[in-house]
């Protein structure tokens, strides 16, 4: 199987095209405004330098940062209507209290509380009122609203009233209407999972447009091959689920990089340092994946409990601008980014980088080491100590025991990292600048199932087994060739709040794309 895999950062589109589990051929372009524009000239200039047949492409995984960029940057976000069902409880939060005032004001501030939800043994708050509902609906027509999320207190618990909501809303407002319901992304944890629902409701539009985009810049470089979005746990949705869940490829650039990272290296355990332009991402891997963040995580100043990995981000990158004052060398956050062929200074540029440093101090060949040759050593070494520090003590915060642990850097910028960290020795694998286009072109496809079971209804055993077939089931509909589906992670953790000897479990089954 011939795959093309793109991840598409903030200063770098990377692309990779491989054979099965050999890479090809890769190269790096630089990322454009309009993020679509470097896509396409990634491919071609991949095509062409490969020589591979376009015909011959079989499927190509695409990871992106578009939708968490209209997120923090306020833009492109469709006004949307936040609807809970909690009544009479809940009213002193109303939906989107934790909000940024621009970014609620972004999207509209549109917010309306109904009668409904559930308590956390399953008993009713209040009954659904249908006709409470209508008059909801009616408001959010005259307001020409097409995005709407619907919550409902402990609807992971029980999902009938947010679905009986659904039902109403689209009946009302016609089928082209955008609806998320919070018990499909997020979970248990009200604010969380509504903030979850509301931010992915208001990219549905622009998912919409952007999936339509990939699939134009395939058949306009000449591949006729379907196409997959990486999501944020290392695994891949298709274009339908892409439009639906465009939340799901929040920090998904991070996770292309770790299961890059584990591919290249052949190691499923390890500490990952992903070096970018700008940033440097230091994560967890655990079985080859990357671990998973066990508390909220903010995305543009809103928490969310929805799954993301846990990454930990600092201000280094090969663009990062270094400074030398009265105390001492810094290195970033402030960043040249995509600049950094411009504005480097072994490039021609006058602005001093961490990657004019890496020349400097002989851990990197790029650029002309001429145009640093006259840096003052005390500077040099100064900026290479901070890189260095900081570095260790991204590192540390990974860590959960005490043991020794590989660390794998990876990324174009992991020149800046030195040969040991800490205690800790580093690999960089082969095709480690590109890791992150490898992680999505051997990406898998996922099925996942979080639920509460009442073990009064059945044994621990066959709510365990119910759960597992059912992510399998989820994840062979997704595209996962049934034959090389397999459960990767199970969780069962008791909920002692709840009669029933209630329990909750969480399992995830991973497969190779079908055909591959």
């Amino acid at each position: 199987m011939i795959r093309i895999g793109i991840d598409v950062g903030g200063t770098n589109t990377d692309a990779v095209i491989m054979n099965d589990r050999q890479v090809l051929h890769s190269i790096k372009a630089h990322t454009t405004e309009d993020v679509l524009t470097g896509v396409v000239k990634a491919l071609r200039t991949l095509l062409d330098e490969s020589e591979v047949d376009r015909n011959d492409v079989d499927v190509v995984m695409i990871g992106t940062t578009h939708f968490t960029n209209a997120v923090v940057q306020r833009k492109e976000l469709a006004s949307t209507a936040a609807v809970r069902l909690g009544l009479p409880a809940t009213a002193s939060l109303p939906p989107m209290v934790d909000w940024p005032e621009d970014l609620r004001e972004s999207i509209g501030n549109h917010a309306f509380l109904a009668h409904g939800g559930f308590e956390f043994d399953g008993r009713k708050i209040s009954n659904l009122d249908e006709d409470e509902l209508r008059g909801i609906a009616k408001t959010i027509k005259e307001r020409g609203i097409r995005s709407v999320a619907i919550s409902t207190v402990f609807s992971p618990v029980n999902d009938e009233m947010e679905r009986q909501a659904a039902a109403i809303f689209t009946s009302e407002l016609g089928e082209g209407v955008h609806i998320t319901l919070s018990s499909d992304i997020g979970r248990i944890g009200l604010l969380e999972r509504e903030n979850a629902a509301i931010m992915n409701a208001c990219l549905r539009d622009l998912a919409k447009t952007t999936v339509k985009a990939f699939g134009d810049a395939l058949i306009g470089v000449g591949i006729d091959a379907p196409f997959y979005l990486t999501q944020n746990d290392g695994t891949l949705m298709n274009a339908e689920t892409a439009e639906r869940f465009p939340v799901l490829t929040f920090a998904s650039g991070p996770t292309n990089s770790m299961r890059g990272a584990a591919f290249l290296s052949g190691i499923k355990d390890a500490i990952v340092i992903d070096v970018g332009g700008t940033t440097t991402d230091v994560g967890a891997l655990h079985g080859g994946f990357p671990r998973e963040a066990g508390a909220a995580v903010e995305v543009g100043g809103v928490r969310t409990n929805f799954r993301m990995p846990d990454v930990f981000s600092i201000g280094l990158g090969g663009g990062s601008l270094v400074e030398s004052g009265s105390e001492g060398v810094t290195v970033g956050p402030m960043s040249v980014g995509y600049q950094l062929p411009e504005r480097g200074l072994v490039f021609g540029g006058s602005d001093l980088t961490a990657t004019d440093i890496a020349v400097a101090g002989g851990r990197a060949q790029v650029g002309d080491a001429q145009q640093v040759a006259d840096l003052e050593t005390a500077l040099v070494q100064g900026a290479l100590d901070t890189m260095a520090t900081m570095t260790e003590r991204a590192v540390e915060r990974m860590l959960l025991t005490p043991e020794p642990i590989p660390v794998i850097a990876v990324g174009g910028g992991s020149i800046l990292v030195p040969d040991k960290v800490g205690e800790l020795n580093v690999l960089r694998p082969d095709h480690y600048a590109v890791a992150n286009a490898v992680g999505a072109a051997i990406a898998q496809i996922s099925g996942e199932v979080d639920r509460v079971f009442s073990l009064a209804e059945m044994p621990r055993d066959e709510a365990v087994s119910q759960a597992k077939a059912e992510a399998i089931e989820r994840a062979v509909d997704a595209g996962a060739d049934p034959d090389a589906t397999e459960i990767v992670d199970v969780e069962d953790v008791p909920l002692a709040y709840l009669p029933g000897n209630a329990t909750r479990i969480r399992v995830k089954a991973v497969g190779d794309l079908n055909g591959a």
